[in-house]
């Protein structure tokens, strides 16, 4: 791991001297290897039934299926250098953070990429309260 940023050496993590550390992402990551991308992935199981309703348990399950898929190219989690969140309440989501981070912690670990997270007014599947897409780079 990186000394200070809790995140594992298998990238560098880019903080600006004399910039605050971000808390639960990172402001930039520096990767070479062989790159996955991941489309957006929400809230549903293999079989596309949504085993919860509530935002902290799409996030879990939506970041199961990206590690599901990450596997698939021989990846993990520590790979991920980017993910874009899309959430349909951000009110929902202040007000779940906690719940929201350990569901995070629980598949990602300590392990924060560069994040963005966007409000938008809904998402194709209409029982889906988040969609999450995720860049990893496998070093070479």
């Amino acid at each position: 791991m990186d000394e200070g940023t809790r995140t594992p050496a298998v990238h560098r993590v880019l903080q600006p001297a004399g910039w605050p550390r971000p808390r639960g992402y990172a402001n930039g990551i520096e990767a070479r290897g062989r790159t996955v991308f991941v489309g957006g992935m929400i809230g549903w199981d293999q079989t596309g039934r949504f085993a919860a309703a509530d935002l902290p348990g799409q996030v879990l399950q939506a970041l199961r299926n990206i590690a599901a898929v990450l596997a698939e190219a021989g990846a993990g989690p520590e790979h991920v250098t980017r993910m874009t969140w899309y959430v349909t309440d951000m009110a929902a989501y202040r007000q779940a953070q906690r719940e929201v981070g350990e569901a995070y912690r629980a598949v990602m670990g300590a392990h924060f990429p560069a994040m963005a997270l966007v409000q938008v007014v809904s998402l194709v599947e209409p029982e889906a309260k988040v969609e999450i897409e995720a860049t990893a780079v496998i070093p070479d």
